[in-house]
């Protein structure tokens, strides 16, 4: 028998994390406290808009040739800021990692065209200069959740060359765009044909020496398993090394917080990933 919550939108989150706006204070004070705490160098720009710049952040005792770690934070390309998740960068710097958490444009002052190149251009701005800081470039991942998720593929998206990416993790992403033209995000941020065709993550090819974690929270509604398993067989068929995972009894929000605590599901899948990042040659 169909339910009142089984009408609704199955990717408003709110209409399905109790919690919602407790979970998001928590981990912009789990943020707050982690910019007071951790070395860091902020705002430091990858490109001359205002939006284009990343947040470093360091271990407490920093060794030559540290792995870097890039986190993408999601909100459906509307919401959110760098600012509000630097707390990933504790499970980050504690593995020994610089982590670059990036700021970006949102929708719908700016198309999605914009986004993705500022990612993109993010990632080529680490490459040339993470040295400066320590970092070591050939021993470079990336996570990010739900839209950040999907920007992270835009990393390692060119089959022809290298992307220098070592690992993905991927958690509560959205990998096939069509859907949400009929979703909530239709009255937001209304993604149009062309948005769908040219940055749905389903209809690109990929790095095949990427590997990649597909991680969806076990709570999570129907879509972002289903769209989950559909990206991880597209990955496989393309010749990727892709695990899917998913998170223990954790929803869309709890999810992308324990990236934030080393000991947690979702934070020990991100160590894992960075401690499994390539040695300097």
């Amino acid at each position: 028998m169909a339910t009142a919550h089984s009408t609704l939108d199955p990717y408003r989150i709110r209409d399905h994390v109790a919690d919602f706006d407790a979970i998001v204070a928590d981990i912009r004070a789990r943020s707050a406290q982690t910019r007071s705490a951790v070395p860091m160098h902020a705002n430091v720009a990858y490109g001359e808009d205002p939006t284009e710049t990343v947040d470093l952040f360091f271990p407490a005792n920093p060794s030559p040739l540290m792995p870097v770690h890039v986190f993408i934070h999601g909100g459906y390309w509307r919401m959110f800021s760098k600012e509000d998740y630097s707390c990933v960068a504790q499970t980050v710097t504690q593995a020994g990692a610089i982590a670059v958490i990036v700021d970006y444009a949102l929708m719908p002052s700016v198309r999605m065209a914009t986004i993705v190149d500022q990612v993109r251009r993010a990632k080529a701005w680490v490459i040339a200069n993470i040295a400066d800081y320590g970092g070591d470039a050939s021993r470079l991942t990336v996570s990010g959740h739900s839209a950040g998720a999907h920007l992270s593929t835009f990393l390692f998206d060119d089959p022809e060359t290298s992307s220098g990416m070592g690992a993905a993790l991927l958690l509560g992403g959205l990998y096939e765009l069509q859907p949400l033209q009929s979703s909530f995000l239709h009255a937001e941020i209304a993604i149009t044909d062309d948005e769908v065709a040219r940055f749905s993550p389903m209809r690109h090819r990929h790095d095949a020496g990427t590997r990649v974690v597909v991680a969806v929270g076990e709570l999570e509604t129907p879509p972002f398993h289903q769209q989950a398993q559909a990206f991880r067989d597209v990955l496989v068929g393309q010749g990727l090394s892709v695990t899917l995972h998913s998170v223990r009894s954790r929803n869309h929000m709890d999810s992308v917080r324990d990236l934030a605590s080393p000991g947690s599901d979702a934070g020990a899948l991100l160590t894992a990933l960075i401690e499994g990042s390539r040695a300097p040659a």
